[in-house]
Parts: C-alpha cells; structure tokens; sequence
C-alpha cells in the first residue's frame, strides 16, 4: 500500500468513526460494482446514506470538495442505484453525502455534506 492509499484508507476509517458516534449504522466499505466504488454505505434511522470520502493531508491541491465533481455525483447516483438493484432493495429513502477529511499537522478536521445532488 503506497502513502497515497495509506490516507485515503485512514480518511475512510476517521469518516466511518464520525458516522458510528453520529448514531450511523455503517452497512458496507468499498461497495464495488462495474461502474466504480462508493466509500461508505451507512443506515440513518431507515435512511441508507451513500458516502464519498475525499482526504487530503493538506490544501496544495485544494479542499478535499472540489474533487467531487459533477460526473462524480452522477456516478454516485447510479452507483446507489446499482446497490439497491443488487441488494434488492426498493421504497427506501436514500441520500448522496460527502465527507472531507483532512488530515494536517497531526490534526485530523471532518467536514460533513448532506445531500450532494
């Protein structure tokens, strides 16, 4: 695993943490299918939560938001689409949420986005 992978790994643990303490059930890590990957699937009181996860370990590159782009949301949502066909799921609420880890300094900061689309 390279420094790249290391962070985007810890970002993902550091946003699943804030989740739980949130009351958040987390569902599934890294759902795959053909068409990409969603980071965090989480169950909010009924409510399935499809999560992005951008860390960055500093703001040479921008905010850890702007890498979420338009054709990112899109993919999101067929991406939430493709999970509920797989699992079968229908009649649920759902919702498309980003978080921004950064991690700077030893500190780590968590920026939470409800409803991306």
């Amino acid at each position: 695993m390279n420094r790249k992978q290391f962070l985007g790994r810890y970002g993902e643990e550091r946003a699943a943490d804030y989740l739980k303490d949130l009351g958040y059930e987390i569902v599934e890590r890294n759902w795959r299918s053909r068409i990409g990957e969603i980071d965090l699937i989480a169950n909010e009181n009924g409510r399935i939560v499809f999560v992005e996860v951008k860390t960055r370990s500093g703001s040479d590159f921008g905010h850890p938001f702007e890498a979420i782009t338009l054709e990112k949301v899109a993919r999101m949502r067929r991406l939430a689409a493709d999970w509920c066909a797989v699992k079968q799921v229908s009649g649920i609420k759902v919702r498309l949420d980003a978080i921004a880890v950064l991690v700077n300094g030893g500190k780590v900061s968590i920026e939470h986005l409800k409803q991306v689309f």
